[in-house]
Order: C-alpha cells, then structure tokens, then sequence
C-alpha cells in the first residue's frame, strides 16, 4: 500500500489581507504551509504540493487547477503509485498525527471508500432563502461541519474526479464527488482546533493554539 498525501496550497489569501498566497503566510515562524507537511511526512510515503503556478521548483510541488479539487486531480495524478490518497489544505495548520491515523484506520476497518475527519455542529442552524426567512431549523445531532483531511481509497477519488471542470468547480469538497459517484464516505470525529485559516483572526488564534503545543507542531 502506498499512501500518499495531497495538499492543495493555491489560496489568494485575499479575506486574509496579505500579498502572497496563503500557504505561503508566515504562521509561528514558518511558511502556514509547512505545519501540515510535517505531519504528513511523518505518515505518508509521499507528500506532493498543489501550488500555485511558478512555485512548483521544489519537488513534489505542482502547479494546481482552477479550482481547488483541480488542483487535488493535478496532485493525484503527480502520485500514480498512490492506493491512498490523504487530502489535506493547506490552511488546517494545526493537523495531528492521531487525525490522520485515525482516518487511516477508518477507511480500513469500514471498508469504505473515503473517510472525512469532521466535528459535530454545536450551534443551532436554520435554513432560509434568499430573503432571509427561516424555512426550518436543522436537527444539529445528524450534522457535521467537514473539515479535512479526507481520506480515500486513491482508486475512488482518481474516478470521482474524473468529471468536467464545472463539476470539479462546484464541488466544495472532494469526498462530494466521490458521493456523487457513488462511494461511501464515513466521518472520523475531529477537534474543533482543527481551523481553518480563512482571515487575520484565525491566524492569530492558529498561531497561539500553536505556542502550546507540546511538542510544537506535531
């Protein structure tokens, strides 16, 4: 088995208010970027970076898509040897071994053809249109905010993500796709500190949740 981790890193970084990609931000001293790959390194046989376009001198880094799961196709096809795909954004800085074991293990014991670390919504939600009028309120004990990284059997995602660029562009995340090709996808719970860093608060709070770590980044 060969696993190899994908990690899209093509943001602007534009509701983040800086000038370079997102990836690239420093965060606690080092590229946002780098927390995700240590971790993967430390687990995958093979780590491969969607950058964006004239960043790709290092190896295991290509140049992304037009859109995010594009760019998760151009990585996976960079890796053909993989039978495990470990997806991972680049903006989820605080990544733990544990949660990506853990969906390993899932995507094993279930038998299924992907696994999505998420966390059990706390707040409640409620559906309205376009007005603003609430239609309903959601029963929050079945929903699941989706975080990554998301786990697949490599075979599963290279299909799913075998669509037209429409499709890849709508989708908003890639175990959607593989949904919607028909696979079974399982959640694995995950911490709520598993941001997303989207603007200069998140990053703040990233780079604190980050000072206590011990040991620091891992």
């Amino acid at each position: 088995m060969s696993v190899v981790g994908i990690v899209p890193a093509g943001g602007s970084g534009e509701r983040l208010g800086v000038d370079r990609p997102k990836a690239f931000v420093v965060l606690a001293g080092r590229p946002l970027l780098d927390w995700s790959v240590e971790v993967l390194k430390s687990i995958c046989d093979r780590v491969v970076v969607v950058v964006p376009a004239g960043r790709e001198a290092p190896p295991d880094r290509v140049a992304g898509g037009a859109s995010r799961s594009a760019s998760v196709r151009a990585g996976l096809a960079a890796a053909p040897e993989a039978s495990v795909a470990v997806v991972h954004d680049a903006a989820r800085p605080l990544l733990t071994r544990d949660l990506v074991e853990r969906c390993l293990v899932a995507l094993e014991e279930q038998g299924a053809d992907g696994v999505i670390a998420a966390a059990p919504v706390t707040d409640t939600i409620k559906q309205a249109d376009a007005e603003g009028r609430v239609l309903q309120t959601l029963d929050r004990s079945t929903l699941w905010a989706v975080q990554t990284p998301q786990v697949f059997r490599a075979e599963a995602l290279r299909g799913a993500l075998d669509v037209d660029e429409a499709a890849l562009a709508r989708a908003t995340d890639d175990a959607g796709l593989v949904e919607a090709a028909g696979g079974t996808v399982v959640v694995v719970e995950s911490p709520r500190e598993n941001l997303k860093v989207t603007t200069s608060l998140d990053l703040r709070l990233a780079e604190a949740l980050l000072e206590v770590r011990t040991p620091r980044g891992v």
